[in-house]
């Protein structure tokens, strides 16, 4: 269901359910953490790429299991809902940065997938959206990754309605950051994670990791967090080196 492939620095993590437009259930999410886990503990990688085999990216969720799940109690529901949650918390805390390659459909929990990546790079052609209100239901987790993403009454309206968006549209609400024409898409995905993965992975690893953990704090925090960073990366090997270069090019 997930394939992983390590080169060059690059995870490459591709859901693998294209007969379902790589719906996610229960043993696809559970594989995703496991891929995570493994190109977290892998040292060489410095980018994680996520796309989906086939035409579309990711579905959602695979709603034949919720059928099959119907009578089940509250307890069970909750504990399917956090593994994905869970997977969100393992995207978010990764020391290394996670790209998401996107080409036709990211729909419902697949759109928060997607955005739950730190990069969101797509196909001209490719699709956005949370339509679960069509059928009554709420994208409740996601909501938490599409709030930090854009504007309040422009994720209510997205949850609200439906509304399927294309990629462009997709960008000017801030969802994703780059579109790519179709033809050119993988070349320009090739591109951008290679120039990420030759960036300094201790300054690249330790931004991200501030960047969120400033979530919700004050002013103040988020300044003090700040002073801990730049006392860290002054450490680092990557910022000596790069601050020897800078000097005798000086």
């Amino acid at each position: 269901m997930i394939d992983l492939r390590v080169a060059a620095g690059v995870a490459r993590i591709t859901l693998n359910r294209p007969e379902k437009r790589n719906a996610l259930n229960a043993a696809l999410i559970a594989a995703l953490g496991e891929a995570l886990a493994a190109a977290e503990r892998e040292e060489t990688v410095r980018v994680v790429l996520l796309g989906g085999a086939g035409p579309d990216f990711c579905s959602g969720a695979d709603l034949s299991g919720f059928e099959q799940n119907a009578d089940a109690g509250v307890l069970e529901h909750l504990a399917t809902a956090r593994q994905l949650a869970e997977v969100f918390l393992a995207m978010r805390h990764h020391r290394r940065p996670i790209v998401a390659a996107v080409r036709g459909r990211a729909l419902a929990g697949g759109c928060g997938l997607a955005t739950a990546c730190d990069v969101v790079l797509a196909a001209e052609s490719a699709q956005f959206g949370y339509p679960e209100v069509k059928i009554g239901f709420v994208p409740a987790m996601v909501m938490a990754i599409l709030r930090r993403s854009v504007g309040e009454k422009r994720a209510f309206e997205l949850i609200a309605s439906g509304e399927v968006i294309g990629a462009e549209r997709a960008r000017a609400d801030g969802l994703i950051n780059r579109v790519f024409p179709d033809g050119e898409f993988e070349r320009g995905v090739e591109d951008y994670v290679q120039a990420l993965a030759a960036k300094s992975a201790s300054a690249v690893s330790l931004g991200k990791n501030l960047l969120y953990h400033m979530d919700g704090m004050s002013f103040e925090a988020a300044l003090e967090a700040g002073v801990q960073t730049n006392a860290l990366a002054r450490m680092t090997e990557d910022a000596r080196r790069g601050i020897e270069r800078f000097v005798k090019k000086s």
